[in-house]
């Protein structure tokens, strides 16, 4: 099938859509790691505002 499309670099189109591949497994790990690390991080016992707050009075 594929020698009836001479036209198309087989080796290019192949390369691509392994990177993709790669890519999107990649994202997949970094993204449960995301996921994992907010949950550690989700209470720390102070909200946000009064952080960002904590940050204003300091300058």
């Amino acid at each position: 099938m594929m020698d009836e499309m001479k036209d198309i670099n087989w080796q290019s189109v192949i390369r691509q859509a392994v990177e993709e591949l790669v890519w999107e497994k990649r994202r997949q790990v970094l993204l449960k790691e995301a996921r994992e690390l907010r949950q550690a991080t989700k209470n720390i016992g102070i909200s946000s505002s009064e952080l960002i707050r904590e940050d204003r009075d300091e300058r």
